[in-house]
């Protein structure tokens, strides 16, 4: 398994002060926000650094399940653009957020749902074209946010010919066991994060206790599912970062 961490907890440093700062701290990979101000990801910047990076596509005013058509669209073309970000870079991979339930969309549930298929479809389907793997993220225990259920959204990416993201904070919100997140051989970028289970609120691994996530059987649960790709640290500020590094290197050490 792969070690990477999240641009969440440095923004809105630039990010060739990200990308050091990773570097200096013997991280082989970074996830990159693809929003202001890293709105346009220089492949050639990337390149003069050791680190792989994938991209996250923008999460702030986008809503690829709106009942505004224009909205709607310009939410998918903002996915497509990250999709081309993410092909000029290794590993060749996007992460994308489910739509949301807007204001008076459960007024009709089922127009909604079928709205955020065909947009996830549309991305599915121009990711592969460009030959990125796109990853579909699991969602927290937020009124309107669509994509909560782990295993429904393993049949939706599944539908869709793409693959899931797995936030196991997301996951443990919503009170799946560590058994039931890595359940689907879907699962291709795993995202890392704690929390006491009552809300989604990106702590440093290991921190909370016997609330939180039990690591040591999340990790060699995933070992057991032959899981080789990426663990993304998903934390807020950079004293957490290091903290959960340690704390993740000293689980895997463990594991070996």
């Amino acid at each position: 398994m792969k070690i990477s961490v999240s641009t969440l907890a440095l923004y809105p440093t630039p990010l060739e002060n990200v990308l050091s700062k990773l570097e200096e701290r013997g991280v082989d990979h970074c996830e990159v926000i693809n929003e202001n101000p890293y709105h346009e990801i220089d492949s050639d910047v990337v390149d003069s650094y050791k680190l792989k990076v994938s991209v996250h596509a923008p999460i702030s005013d986008i809503n690829i399940a709106s009942h505004n058509r224009t909205i709607r669209n310009s939410s998918v073309q903002q996915m497509k653009n990250s999709i081309d970000a993410a092909s000029k870079l290794e590993p060749g991979l996007v992460v994308v957020h489910p739509g949301t339930m807007p204001i008076l969309g459960d007024r009709f549930p089922d127009k909604i749902h079928r709205y955020n298929l065909e947009s996830l479809t549309e991305c599915a389907k121009y990711a592969e074209d460009c030959g990125v793997v796109m990853c579909v993220e699991n969602m927290p225990d937020i009124h309107g946010l669509l994509g909560k259920d782990i295993k429904e959204l393993e049949d939706l990416v599944e539908d869709i010919n793409a693959y899931m993201t797995l936030d196991v904070g997301h996951a443990h919100n919503m009170g799946f066991s560590t058994e039931e997140m890595v359940g689907s051989k879907l699962v291709k970028h795993v995202h890392l994060s704690d929390n006491d289970g009552s809300f989604d609120t990106h702590q440093a691994l290991g921190t909370q206790g016997e609330n939180g996530i039990n690591f040591e059987k999340l990790l060699k649960n995933l070992d057991k599912s032959n899981y080789k790709d990426i663990l993304v640290v998903e934390v807020r500020n950079l004293d957490d970062v290091d903290e959960s590094l340690d704390y993740l290197k000293s689980q895997m050490k463990n594991m070996k």
